[in-house]
């Protein structure tokens, strides 16, 4: 018989209670015989270094960071703790390690579980590609570097915050000075859009009722890729009106299963049970849209 309390991990954001990773995470641990129990925290802005600090001391095993934490995140971990080179490279981190040493450690999953989704999904990479990024917030960001680094030929950000979208197209030309950067409008998004191979949606436009999708079908064709990282509903309005042009889409439900599955590996030095992540996703996600 397991004894003592199960080892806490969460997820901290704001809002929280939609996220599906505790059914995941869970579902892991059950299957490897980890007596561990992931929940979700929702924790305002401006609450992260206090949130890390009080969790550290309740012998947490490690944290997921989704929106609006990542960044925040970053500069308390780089400032007091440790922060891998990736994460540095992105000033994003969406894991956590709490490391017995009293330490903490971040990370960054979403670039690479983004990388893996894409090669399931499309089998397809950046290289090469001519890419429209709508949101430049933390996780639009992380993947937009990423892209970047991986080959892309040409990067366009859109985004309603005009200071984030400078600040992206700014570090995009520091890491790819060769590649084609643009910044946009989302007004002007939609006559960008056609002449991309690959449009990234990571707005929170999709998940309300009722939203409206970012772009008309008018803005995509055939054989574009179209990766929305909104998993609920599976089919936002966006990835709807790309459909209906013949595109290909795909949700976000792949990248939160690869992101979450090397977020498992990086707090448990165990290889992730990624079928039974799978699994547990699917039925969760089931659940929620009866």
């Amino acid at each position: 018989m397991k004894k003592g309390a199960p080892i806490p991990f969460a997820l901290l954001g704001h809002p929280v209670g939609h996220s599906l990773s505790p059914a995941m995470h869970n579902a892991a641990f059950k299957a490897l015989g980890i007596h561990a129990r992931y929940s979700l925290l929702d924790v305002l802005p401006g609450d992260i270094p206090r949130t890390l600090e009080d969790l550290q001391q309740k012998n947490f095993g490690g944290v997921n960071i989704t929106i609006p934490h990542k960044e925040e995140a970053f500069r308390f971990l780089k400032a007091h703790h440790e922060v891998s080179p990736h994460a540095r490279a992105l000033q994003s981190v969406n894991t956590v390690v709490f490391r017995p040493d009293g330490k903490l450690y971040g990370d960054n999953t979403d670039a690479p579980g983004f990388l893996d989704a894409l090669r399931e999904a499309f089998r397809a990479t950046p290289r090469g590609k001519r890419i429209l990024l709508l949101g430049c917030g933390g996780a639009g960001r992380a993947l937009a570097l990423t892209c970047a680094r991986q080959g892309a030929t040409a990067m366009f950000v859109s985004d309603i915050n005009m200071k984030a979208r400078c600040r992206l197209r700014r570090d995009l030309k520091k890491v790819a000075p060769q590649m084609e950067v643009g910044g946009v409008a989302l007004s002007r998004a939609e006559q960008v859009a056609p002449h991309c191979d690959v449009i990234i949606q990571a707005t929170p436009v999709g998940m309300k009722p009722g939203d409206p999708p970012l772009l008309p079908a008018t803005a995509f064709r055939k054989g574009q890729m179209v990766f929305d990282l909104i998993y609920r509903p599976a089919l936002t309005p966006t990835l709807a009106a790309a459909q209906e042009a013949g595109a290909r889409t795909q949700n976000g439900l792949g990248m939160l299963l690869h992101q979450g599955a090397r977020a498992f590996q990086l707090w448990t030095g165990r290889k992730p049970p990624v079928a039974v992540m799978r699994a547990a996703l699917e039925k969760a996600l089931r659940a929620r849209t009866r």
